[in-house]
This record gives structure tokens, sequence and C-alpha cells, in this order.
């Protein structure tokens, strides 16, 4: 086993490389290990990050990031870590090809998100033809026609949300006539938001835009832009590997300082709160690698 680092970060998004400059700039031997997949990756241009008045797109935002962690020393090594031990007073990290040891872990590896079952949509949400962000995006699209695909409640909150920025909503709802209450109902009629419930078919694009559904029994139906809201999976199999515990919709719980339910593992980003944001999952990564860099500092 090669020597014992100060910290490993698990995750080279926008969590992860935030939390590398602060560990590098603490003068930690810090490694961030990641699969090469991160969420931020798929923006096709952000324009809610300060800083960025003209935008800027997801995966020069990622290299930025990493150059400057690595310009104060941090190591970033795109390997897929498989699992995740306390050992001691520390953690055993287990990667593909070798087993690394660290007296601290951060874990920033995101989430998943459940897209529809249609042909082509991860290359469409990367165009913006299918958006998965209202908080990121919603302004972009004001007074268009929106459609939101959802299976439940979560699709008539972004549907009542995408309310900020048009009145020409509709919730394409594809669940069971069950997974949506009546109260779920009557706020939609509320807010003046169409209820289309029936199998979603295929995406029609043209030229390059997203215009149009195809459904079973409604026929063509014409959209300006098109949000999915079927959640998401939280990645926290190597946390639970580790002993940490999860909340009821499976994110990791945390405390003030970003530390899970067990001592020096940390977890900062998507994985612990719901807001799915840059910007808060930078300032959770510089919390956790703060208390991180503290903790060790205190038993040294």
């Amino acid at each position: 086993m090669a020597e014992r680092l100060d910290a490993i970060v698990i995750g080279a998004g926008p969590a992860g490389l935030a939390a590398a400059i602060y560990l590098a700039r603490f003068r930690r031997q810090v490694l961030v290990l990641h699969d090469g997949d991160s969420r931020a990756a798929w923006i096709p241009r952000s324009h809610n990050h300060p800083g960025f008045p003209g935008g800027i797109v997801g995966t020069d935002l990622l290299e930025r990031t990493r150059r400057q962690a690595e310009a104060f020393g941090a190591k970033v090594e795109e390997a897929q870590v498989t699992g995740l031990a306390v050992e001691g007073d520390g953690f055993k990290i287990i990667t593909g090809h070798r087993t690394l040891s660290a007296r601290s872990v951060i874990l920033a590896t995101g989430v998943v998100d459940r897209l529809p079952d249609l042909p082509g949509v991860e290359a469409a949400v990367r165009r913006s033809l299918v958006r998965i962000c209202p908080i990121c995006d919603g302004f972009e699209v004001t007074g268009q026609a929106l459609a939101v695909i959802g299976d439940g409640p979560l699709g008539v909150r972004e549907a009542l949300f995408l309310t900020t920025y048009s009145d020409k909503v509709s919730l394409i709802h594809t669940g069971t006539a069950e997974a949506l209450p009546d109260d779920e109902r009557a706020s939609l009629v509320k807010a003046g938001i169409r209820l289309i419930e029936a199998p979603l078919q295929e995406v029609v694009l043209d030229h390059e835009r997203l215009t149009a559904l195809a459904f079973t029994d409604q026929g063509r139906l014409e959209f300006d832009a098109v949000y999915t809201a079927l959640g998401v999976d939280p990645r926290t199999d190597l946390a639970v590997q580790a002993g940490a515990r999860r909340c009821g919709d499976g994110r990791l719980i945390v405390d003030d300082h970003q530390q899970t339910t067990v001592p020096g593992l940390y977890a900062a980003g998507d994985l612990v709160r719901g807001l799915n944001q840059i910007s808060t999952a930078q300032g959770e990564a510089a919390i956790a690698a703060t208390a991180l860099h503290n903790r060790l500092r205190e038993a040294e």
C-alpha cells in the first residue's frame, strides 16, 4: 500500500474540485479520484453561476477548476473507485488496480438523473433540447410554451415552479392516475397548468430544437422547451460501504460541517442536499475541506 494521504476526494465535479483547491491550499496531500462522468459536464452553458455574466459551458468550468486545484498541488486522477472502508483511524480506498490509504475522505459523487425512456435523450439534455434544472435555466425560457415530464408530486412541484417564467406550462404525467392525488390536481388547476395524462412515445426534433411531443391518444402537441422531473438517484454506494447513514430520500446525512455519520468521512454536493446547484456544492465543499483540515490539525 502506498503512503497514507491526508485526504482523498472521490468525484471531480464542482464540489470535488472545490474541495481539492481548499485542501491543497491548506497544504494537505490530496488526491482526487473520478470516473470521468461529472453531471456538470452535461451543462451546455450555465448563466446563473456567479462571475460569468456571459455564461460558462460545464466542461469549461470543470477544466478551469481542475487546473486551479492542480496549480496548488492537488493530484487529479481518473480511476473507478470500487471500495471504501474504515481502516484504523483512516480509510482504505480500492480502485480497479490499486489500494490507497487516507486519513480522511470527502465524497462528491453526485447523483444520477432518471431520464425518460426516449431515444437519444442524453444527447438531447447536453444540447438543452430536454432540460433537467429549471432553477438553472428557467430564465432562458421565459414566456415560452413549456412541458414537464413527471410521474407524481415532483412533476407537479416543477410545473408550479416554472409558472415563475411562463403562463404556458403543461404537465405530462407518465405515472398512474393514483400517483397524482386530488390535492395535487387541484393545485395544477389553480395555477392554470394543463395536465396531460398519456404515455409518452417520442420526442421530435426540428432544426436543432425540440418542437413537439407525440402521444398515443392525444396526437401531436408542440412545446418550445421540455423539462424532465423524474427524480435522481444519489450515488451513495461507497458511503454505505463505509457505514454512513442516509436520509429517507436516499441522500447522505451530514452535520453542520458536512461530516457524515462516520467520523472523518465528509460529503458535499448533490448527494447531500436536494438543490443540485453548482454554487451550493462548492460552498459545501469549502465547509467540508475546512472541517477536515481542522480535524487533522487537532489530531496532530
